[in-house]
């Protein structure tokens, strides 16, 4: 089983308009719901190829049903603890122009008795797992050291793999991490420096498996990914799709990832999985994961080079 922890459900409402304007009323054109947050992604992505999934975390009475509901759909099995008021709400509305403006409503803020619960129920989960998921944003009303009492509670023998930036992702690695999948963004972010170079990019992804981890999964979006544990290095460029939403690509990328690491997979195959479940996910308009058929037309097609 693999344990995937979410901290920050989120639902997302995109919302397409003719136009925008304050004060005025408008009508329409299309509305997609999307029941998210980066870990019960990965938890859908792992189910999707035949895993076996556990998503926990915090959860919201008011509308958390329909999660709870998502996920029985997906095959993946789930124990929450349970907050008053609802779940982060993210309205994105896009007009004729392809203007953004988004509406953030966010979550109640989590007690911290309701914290230190999570983290026994991840104490408790994760002693019959092959790996833990810790991916995302914290709570609101959490620091971001909770990243780092979450990888704490996880036993030494059980895979974790982590999935966020800055110093929630430096703190989690004080205890160390299988597998950290940043984007080029989130690298630079996350150490303060500017990457203009191949050389500079395997220098950052170095820093991080000195910090803590054992293996480095960089995503290049469209232009593929990186794969090093210090000391080999892969490079697998994606295959030409039609993409369609970049939304839960990278999520993808750590599902499949993570169950290639599970089952002892090699490096260069774990960046395949991850690479082939990236491009997948691209390819779906009104999805936050992808179609395990679609993962195994791409999966053959991807060329791995070691660099």
């Amino acid at each position: 089983m693999i344990l995937c922890v979410s901290l920050n459900p989120c639902l997302e409402v995109n919302v397409e308009v003719d136009s925008l304007t304050v004060g005025m009323s408008h009508r329409v054109r299309s509305k997609r719901t999307f029941l998210t947050g980066k870990s019960l992604n990965v938890a859908i992505g792992i189910s999707r190829l035949g895993g076996d999934s556990f998503a926990t975390g915090f959860m919201y009475e008011d509308n958390g049903r329909l999660f709870e509901q998502e996920l029985h759909k997906e095959g993946v099995t789930y124990k929450f603890v349970w907050a008053e008021g609802r779940v982060k709400e993210v309205y994105k509305f896009v007009d004729r122009r392809s203007m953004l403006t988004e509406v953030v409503d966010e979550a109640t803020e989590i007690a911290s008795y309701k914290a230190d619960l999570l983290i026994d129920y991840v104490r408790e989960l994760s002693e019959g797992c092959k790996a833990v998921v810790l991916s995302g944003d914290v709570a609101t009303g959490l620091d971001d050291d909770y990243f780092g009492r979450i990888a704490e509670a996880v036993p030494e023998n059980v895979i974790k793999v982590v999935d966020t930036e800055g110093k929630k992702l430096l703190l989690a690695l004080k205890y160390g991490a299988d597998l950290v999948k940043p984007n080029l963004d989130e690298l630079q972010r996350t150490l303060n420096v500017k990457i203009t170079d191949k050389e500079n990019m395997l220098r950052a992804c170095d820093a991080l498996i000195e910090a803590g981890a054992k293996r480095v999964l960089l995503s290049l979006g469209k232009k593929g990914a990186v794969i090093t544990d210090g000391n080999k290095r892969y490079y697998c460029v994606s295959v030409n799709v039609a993409m369609n939403s970049t939304a839960g690509a990278g999520d993808a990328m750590v599902a499949a990832a993570t169950k290639a690491l599970t089952e002892g997979k090699e490096l260069s195959e774990i960046l395949r999985y991850g690479v082939a479940a990236g491009t997948a996910a691209v390819t779906l308009p009104d999805s936050i994961s992808f179609d395990k058929e679609k993962f195994d037309e791409v999966f053959p097609n991807l060329i791995v080079k070691e660099i």
